[in-house]
């Protein structure tokens, strides 16, 4: 895994040495002398992490680090900073300017080649969300930059795991004052405890008596439940081997014991607010997803998800020898209702035709508006004699009860005309089934509408 490192120091020996380090591990390494120019390359999009001096002399890197965070162009580029302060308070400081880690020199190679590794790791993931929401924004999905850059990551979910009551006792508490804490005394509960309490965070001790704690992290990652959740462990100062292999497996940060509770508070906020963030991407995906593929009216999938998915179906039923019908449905006389109602009792009656759908058909089936009052219900596993049955019982529902309309101040009958078709044969084109169905249709209006007609074989 290769990545673009932005290494910003105003002394050009410690340039040259973290130059170095990094290219012998086949970083791609730019390079910044002071905290303005380290900002114009961040905001040009050349370095997916940041190694940030802080004491620099026109901007120290405390400033520099909350412009990068402040800025929705990159907010996302992680930061560690790298000084000679190492006092607990420094380390907050840098933590509450947005930092995403704060290294101490010298540091180690191992521990500079891990932590980096690591958060290019998330970097990556986090681009290829980032880019996806950038596409959904023009179907209309606001991306969530504005709102990340506000958000102080207090307020979150988080599960500490920790069986000595000494431990827990102490780190609870001070959690508590920013956020709900559950804490979990039991490592053999634990996986089952996150999985199911939607937590934004997971603590765990490193030092567990009954417990690898690492092997508890490797499964909270190997579990799809838990696999998004933010790890933080907790090790004592003699544990650095063990925390180099925590950050390979997928642990996102740590803490060394004895545990300053404002550096505590301080990288639970951090994690918990790039929860939140990867959160926003992944739902703005998922958002986008269900815009491309769904009608925004009634909730049923639109037209071009059929026409997607249609001839696969065909050729899932050739292939496994089954049968395959096909209804299409018209509102009958549905342009009178907008005419003498109007269009918001026209979309009224289109919502809740889409729910007695819903409620007449089975989960396999494939329900879609077509195109304005008509509707296509594709139907696996199912000939002709099932699919006539459950048309006349979709009618039947239409009709039998008036649909609300004007919130609900007035009703009104709707009937529906139904055309039925089925895949006649191995590789037949869905075209010919739907213009039969098509055929159908117009028969059943023709004969009197509120009917069902099938096609002739």
């Amino acid at each position: 895994m290769s990545a673009r490192v932005l290494v910003v120091d105003d002394i050009p020996a410690n340039v040259k040495l973290l130059e170095a380090r990094l290219s012998a591990e086949y970083f791609d390494v730019v390079t910044a002398c002071n905290g303005t120019q380290a900002l114009e390359v961040a905001a040009r999009a050349e370095c997916d992490i940041i190694l940030l001096d802080v004491m620099m002399p026109d901007m120290d890197g405390f400033e520099v680090c909350r412009r990068l965070k402040s800025n929705p162009a990159t907010h996302f580029i992680p930061v560690v900073m790298v000084t000679a302060l190492d006092s607990p308070a420094d380390r907050v400081r840098g933590l509450e300017a947005g930092a995403d880690d704060f290294l101490t020199k010298p540091v180690s190679d191992v521990v500079l080649i891990a932590r980096v590794r690591s958060l290019t790791r998330l970097k990556m993931m986090t681009d290829e969300l980032r880019m996806r929401a950038l596409t959904s924004m023009e179907i209309g999905v606001q991306a969530p930059e504005r709102s990340a850059v506000v958000d102080k990551g207090v307020g979150g979910r988080i599960l500490l795991v920790d069986d000595r009551a000494s431990s827990y006792e102490r780190l609870a508490p001070v959690l508590a004052a920013e956020h709900s804490v559950d804490v979990e005394p039991n490592p053999a509960e634990a996986l089952f405890h996150a999985a199911e309490g939607n937590y934004d965070l997971l603590i765990v001790s490193l030092g567990l008596e009954s417990f690898d704690g690492l092997r508890l992290c490797s499964q909270a990652r190997s579990l799809e439940r838990t696999r998004q959740v933010p790890i933080l462990a907790i090790a004592d100062a003699d544990a650095n081997a063990r925390l180099l292999r925590g950050l390979e497996i997928g642990v996102n940060d740590y803490l060394l014991r004895p545990v300053d509770k404002n550096e505590l508070l301080a990288r639970a906020r951090t994690q918990i607010r790039r929860r939140r963030y990867t959160d926003h991407l992944r739902d703005n995906v998922q958002n986008s997803i269900e815009m491309a593929i769904t009608d925004g009216l009634t909730g049923l999938h639109n037209r071009r998800y059929m026409e997607t998915h249609l001839q696969t179906l065909a050729e899932q039923a050739s292939n496994r020898g089954k049968a395959l019908a096909l209804m299409m449905l018209d509102i009958d006389f549905f342009k009178a209702v907008n005419d003498t109602y109007g269009h918001d009792a026209g979309d009224d009656v289109l919502r809740e035709f889409a729910v007695r759908i819903r409620k007449s058909i089975r989960g396999i089936d494939l329900a879609c508006r077509y195109g304005g009052e008509e509707f296509v219900i594709v139907m696996p596993e199912t000939d002709m004699h099932v699919a006539g049955m459950v048309a006349e019982r979709l009618r039947r529902a239409v009709a039998a009860e008036p649909f609300a309309i004007d919130k609900g101040t007035r009703h009104i009958e709707v009937t529906i005309s139904i055309g039925l078709a089925a895949l006649e044969r191995k590789g037949e084109p869905m075209a010919d089934v739907l213009k039969r169905a098509d055929l159908a249709l117009y028969r059943a209006k023709h004969d009197g509408r509120n009917r069902v007609v099938a096609a002739a074989a």
